[in-house]
């Protein structure tokens, strides 16, 4: 989601790539009831991500403002920290509420100790406990990988993301055997932004093939198809908001009638119906959602469930 935007559960987005300079002021969009602050010495998606969950269990009248402080790695950067949390707490007259993925404990300690806000240490909060529970010490490492480098999960994730692209829109028939999931649909549907999260997330090559006028006039299943139907899953679409879509890209063509719409939804879905494919509507679905029902139904031999 880019920066600013307006996310679910009414929340605002904002990124803070770098953190200010001691002595500068960040003026604060109005029209928010408190900030949110995502602070982490590594890129802090986990601790954003986490978090996120966590608060959309929660109707708030005002959206909250939530600002993402990566790479605060050392103690100059956790004072800087402070220091925005601090001037957001002045400016709107509540305590910011701060998720911290911080492994390092000093740095730990200043934002929790300096910062008048309400700091909630995640990693503290699942850690500590497992480390009592398992008799053993965490490594205390900063993100997902020590040596991204030398990571086998983190070459699958590359390899994976270059696939999915190679593979993207029927670009290629080649090495579909390789494929962990196909995902199949009209051309709209949600395939690519599935595909790619599927391979970045779980490191999963996903081909993804539209189904065009010609597959429909043949009642059938691309030839190229055939032999992978157990790696078939399809994605379907309300036609209505298909032609929303269309429209934005070719607008006041055939292409984005919303009769046209009609008739290719009614005819995939039939033709997967007579194939055997397991089918969703992503209308009113995440990409998250989408993924973990595609995970769910074709379940790649390289994940457990």
């Amino acid at each position: 989601m880019p920066c600013g935007a307006q996310g679910g559960q009414g929340l605002l987005l904002h990124c803070a790539s770098s953190l200010p300079e001691e002595k500068s002021t960040m003026a604060l969009p109005q029209q928010h009831q408190r900030t949110v602050f995502f602070v982490s010495d590594g890129t802090g998606i986990t601790a954003e991500t986490f978090g996120s969950a966590i608060l959309n269990q929660f109707e708030f009248k005002q959206p909250l403002r939530h600002v993402r402080l990566p790479f605060v790695s050392n103690m100059e950067k956790a004072r800087l920290a402070v220091q925005q949390i601090n001037h957001a707490a002045d400016a709107e007259g509540k305590r910011p509420i701060v998720f911290s993925t911080l492994v390092h404990d000093d740095i730990l300690w200043l934002i929790k100790t300096e910062c008048r806000a309400m700091v909630l240490d995640m990693f503290g909060t699942f850690v500590q406990p497992l480390e009592m529970e398992l008799g053993i010490k965490s490594h205390h490492r900063i993100g997902r990988f020590s040596d991204p480098a030398k990571s086998k999960e983190y070459k699958d994730r590359i390899e994976a993301i270059n696939f999915s692209l190679a593979h993207d829109d029927g670009q290629t028939h080649a090495d579909l055997a390789k494929s962990d999931v196909i995902l199949i649909g009209v051309s709209r549907s949600g395939k690519t932004p599935t595909s790619l999260y599927l391979a970045m997330q779980y490191g999963l090559k996903v081909a993804n093939y539209p189904l065009i006028p010609e597959d429909f006039e043949r009642q059938q299943l691309p030839a190229a198809l055939q032999p992978y139907k157990h790696k078939l899953f399809g994605l379907s679409i309300q036609p209505e908001r298909l032609s929303e879509i269309r429209n934005e890209r070719r607008n006041n063509s055939r292409y984005a009638s919303l009769e046209n719409c009609r008739h290719e939804v009614h005819a995939a879905e039939a033709m997967m119906r007579r194939a055997g494919v397991h089918w969703l509507s992503t209308t009113s679905k995440s990409i998250e959602e989408i993924a973990t029902t595609v995970l769910q139904r074709i379940q790649p031999e390289r994940l457990d469930y």
